[in-house]
């Protein structure tokens, strides 16, 4: 099968590779349809995390349809249309019934790596998957990609904005302009936030964050950007969303919220300090990591998506092909485009 690996540092290549095969009971043989690149995939691309030639690709977001299932398996079957969440939860432990399955207690391993391929051996899958009605010839290519945000960025937005609690009449600040930043805006618009300040400097994020729900946008970046964020909210925001990870980000997040207010910590954290007096003289509150993917998607999300409710597909606003994988990460690492969207197989 072909298979996106790094070749080196900023240069991704297609390789042969063995189709996977079932290896536990819980284990499902996917045939990948459509899968992407992520923002946390380029820290990769980048060499950031010493990336070795020819190791595993990082994808983890795709839709694919079962070819093959464990002997444990009784939610899927071949031939079933699913959503490959980026996380494996087991819906049984505590975490996982408390709503935090993105740090399920009985699946250590439980990211999905390898997803920019034409099959992929998902793990724990007895719970996780998601299936979408039908079969993907049955959705336009409009509806898939708002069906492959449902891997990881629109329920990675709304884990932030849940973590964050964000309410109806909140004031809430997005820091992050990429897809998860994007769909955190979705994401509190629909749990009733009033206002959403958006902080994109680039024109065409801009006009699609306000197209999701964003009120306003404040692009000023360090010391004066803060000043203008705590002068637009009064003092602070009730919720932030913190969608980028890196330690100026996080530094930020904490700086604009009101005393009392709640920062949903989503961004893949890189580098990042964290002062304890900064959150505890303001009784602010730091929440948040990898996201609740399948309790979100089921069926809050996939509902929401189904009915047209909302559309986060539009974060995709560049196609590929999976030979043509290089140019999509290197588009995505120069924004010449908001997120690489890839065409697996039909």
């Amino acid at each position: 099968m072909k298979d996106a690996r790094f070749e080196e540092a900023g240069k991704m290549t297609v390789v042969d590779s063995p189709k996977p095969t079932i290896q536990q009971d819980d284990d499902v043989i996917i045939r990948v349809v459509r899968t992407c690149v992520c923002g946390s995939d380029l820290w990769s691309y980048r060499d950031t995390d010493n990336t070795q030639a020819g190791s595993e690709n990082p994808g983890h977001e795709g839709l694919g349809v079962v070819e093959e299932v464990g002997g444990a398996i009784t939610t899927v079957k071949p031939g079933d249309f699913v959503i490959m969440p980026f996380t494996h939860g087991c819906g049984q432990c505590r975490a996982c019934r408390a709503g935090f399955d993105g740090v399920c207690m009985n699946h250590n391993d439980n990211f999905s790596f390898g997803n920019q391929a034409e099959y992929l051996r998902f793990q724990h899958a007895q719970w996780s998957l998601v299936k979408v009605p039908g079969k993907p010839s049955d959705y336009s290519e409009g509806m898939l990609k708002s069906l492959l945000t449902l891997a990881d960025v629109m329920s990675t937005g709304y884990h932030a904005a849940r973590v964050a609690n964000v309410k109806e009449g909140d004031t809430v600040i997005v820091l992050g302009d990429g897809a998860v930043g994007l769909c955190a805006i979705i994401a509190a618009k629909m749990r009733g936030a009033k206002r959403i300040i958006s902080t994109s400097r680039h024109p065409d994020r801009e006009a699609l964050a306000r197209e999701f729900g964003a009120t306003e946008n404040i692009a000023t970046r360090g010391e004066e950007g803060i000043k203008e964020l705590l002068a637009a909210t009064d003092g602070g925001a009730d919720a932030v969303l913190e969608c980028v990870g890196t330690e100026m980000s996080s530094d930020e997040a904490l700086k604009v919220g009101r005393p009392g207010s709640i920062i949903g910590r989503v961004g893949l954290p890189h580098g990042s300090k964290i002062d304890p007096a900064q959150t505890f003289y303001q009784n602010k509150i730091l929440a948040g990591g990898p996201a609740s993917v399948t309790s979100y998607d089921k069926p809050l999300l996939l509902d929401a998506v189904l009915n047209g409710e909302i559309n986060p597909g539009k974060v995709f606003t560049k196609t590929y092909t999976l030979d043509e994988i290089d140019q999509a990460y290197k588009d995505m690492d120069e924004r010449r485009t908001i997120k690489s969207y890839i065409k697996v197989s039909d």
